[in-house]
């Protein structure tokens, strides 16, 4: 069973996209902040990571670029899920490290779809 880290601020996103995954079988973790997804990166080894963009702190953007250049967590791959729809926000998730883009809110099918992709390619 693949392990999934959710770094996500919204306490209602982060109930909707956990219970998603785990009725396909995913075990997941959350974090509210990009430091604690950070560190729950490097201590639990997930073999993915869901991104929101907007949080306090560290955005997901800024997040996403310090995993990518951590050899602990550079090979975990990032599907950034937000609600910024525009060209310019997947281009800037894809250059900060990030391998996916999905916008919110999000479609049950999509996100399985998009997860499972992934997953194949590690």
């Amino acid at each position: 069973m693949a392990t999934i880290l959710l770094v996500e601020d919204s306490p209602t996103e982060a109930y909707v996209i956990a219970d998603i995954l785990a009725r396909h079988g995913y075990q997941t973790l959350t974090a509210a902040t990009g430091e604690e997804g950070i560190n729950m990166a490097r201590n639990h080894k997930p073999d993915l990571i869901l991104m929101d963009v907007v949080m306090p702190g560290l955005n997901g953007f800024q997040t996403t670029r310090k995993l990518a250049k951590d050899e602990q967590t550079a090979h975990i791959p990032v599907i950034v899920v937000s609600s910024k729809d525009q060209d310019t926000d997947r281009i800037w998730a894809i250059r900060q490290g990030a391998r996916d883009y999905i916008v919110k809110p999000v479609k049950e099918d999509l996100l399985i779809d998009r997860v499972q992709t992934h997953l194949a390619q590690i």
